[in-house]
């Protein structure tokens, strides 16, 4: 019993609340078409279809934005993931260094790097509540088994 005690404690010191999560664009095409209102006019039918034909651009992303500095990411770079810190640009090339090595210097063009897959690190309130649960369901175990 106590061996398995102290895997769960070990287990749940070496977990983190923290996760990398790719921020979502807004759409912009869903956005115009809630905003519309559908009413019976015919002159406001024929302008809300043309609006609706039009092709509408989809903003570009700034990997210089998503990338500031000092910010903790996970970047996709040729088909590998890397998890850095962002110390600067230069042109159009991204210095960083990794999260787990601050001596390692990386530097990547900005055409390598996946933007689609591009991860800030954010704190997970659902691993935070799975962590705080397991940990109170443990310690009633643990009060439990001194009682008995």
């Amino acid at each position: 019993m106590q061996k398995y005690l102290y895997l769960i404690i070990i287990s749940f010191s070496l977990t983190s609340c923290y996760t990398y999560q790719v921020k979502k664009q807004p759409d912009t095409a869903t956005d115009n078409k809630q905003g519309q209102k559908k009413t019976p006019d015919l002159a406001d039918n024929t302008s809300t279809q043309l609006q609706n034909a039009a092709v509408q651009p989809v903003a570009p992303i700034n990997i210089q934005e998503k990338l500031a500095p000092n910010k903790n990411v996970k970047i996709d770079v040729d088909g590998k993931s890397y998890k850095i810190i962002v110390d600067r640009w230069e042109s159009d090339s991204l210095v960083a260094h990794a999260v787990y090595n601050p001596k390692k210097v990386l530097k990547f063009h900005k055409n390598q790097i996946n933007s689609e897959k591009i991860a800030e690190k954010r704190f997970s309130q659902p691993i935070a509540d799975i962590i705080t649960v397991t940990v109170y369901a443990g310690i009633g175990v643990l009060i439990w088994a001194l009682v008995h």
